[in-house]
């Protein structure tokens, strides 16, 4: 399995849904009916499910005139016929559109002695209509994306806006069989190591202080400190590297180690060896 996802609950009567965590992105969307290029079914072990808003007797179309649509990039071009839309591309490429919908959300949150109940608020999100790329294909697929960003559009800030939680929430990943805990609210965890936060970015960023190869030290470009540091995103499988800092790792790796690099769908390097 290559994301982490969770599952939700949308709409009046609720009906549940797995969408993957993302603090990459901003919006919260789910698959709809009816849907183009919608994936029917996955190989993650449940069913997939479309959301139907003539099923769930809370669901209002947000229409351009709405506080939120202001918030989206693309709102001076909202036509009131259709109300307020989006169109999100993501890292590889893969899209998602459709139109914007008011409806309850419930989902799990973790109180003060480390039990979870149920959290119910009236959020937006994205009626996906339209999807291309990974997010059509049936391997691996899920109902939607759960944007936990920094922007006013995330399910985050939707919720802590209106004061019913606080800022804050927790994804503590299983290093064994994947998966893990992902909670809104706050938390009281055991000691953890911590890192600072760096201020006034778009997404969750921290500092990278120094990376190493069996020892080696690497040359860290300063466009990485000068950029605003290095993204934590939770929706992307890869770890991305400035291309000078990519080649001194390679370089570094080959000279350690007796390996022989293959190239993989013409972008990859790939190599392996045993520690013999």
């Amino acid at each position: 399995m290559n994301l982490y996802f969770t599952r939700i609950k949308l709409g009046s009567p609720p009906k549940e849904y797995h969408v993957q965590v993302d603090t990459g992105s901003d919006i919260l969307w789910i698959n709809c009916v009816p849907c183009q290029k919608c994936p029917s079914k996955t190989n993650l072990g449940f069913s997939l499910s479309l959301y139907d808003a003539k099923a769930s007797s809370t669901s209002k179309k947000v229409g351009c005139e709405d506080e939120f649509c202001s918030f989206i990039s693309n709102s001076d071009s909202c036509q009131p016929t259709i109300g307020c839309s989006y169109h999100i591309v993501y890292a590889d490429e893969s899209t998602s559109e459709g139109s914007f919908i008011r409806d309850n959300l419930t989902l799990e949150q973790v109180t003060g002695d480390l039990k979870t109940g149920p959290l119910g608020q009236e959020v937006v999100f994205g009626c996906g209509s339209d999807q291309s790329g990974q997010l059509g294909k049936s391997e691996s697929a899920v109902d939607g994306v759960m944007g936990f960003g920094q922007a006013n559009t995330s399910v985050l800030s939707q919720l802590a806006a209106t004061g019913d939680v606080k800022r804050v929430f927790s994804h503590c990943l299983d290093n064994v069989k994947g998966g893990g805990i992902f909670a809104v609210g706050v938390v009281d965890s055991p000691t953890v190591k911590t890192t600072p936060m760096v201020p006034n970015q778009m997404h969750y960023n921290v500092m990278l202080m120094d990376m190493d190869v069996d020892g080696v030290p690497l040359d860290l470009p300063p466009s990485i400190v000068r950029n605003g540091g290095t993204i934590i995103d939770s929706g992307t499988t890869l770890a991305y590297l400035p291309q000078a800092l990519y080649d001194s790792l390679i370089e570094t790796i080959t000279a350690r180690r007796p390996v022989k690099l293959h190239i993989v769908e013409e972008t990859f390097q790939c190599f392996s060896f045993s520690k013999e």
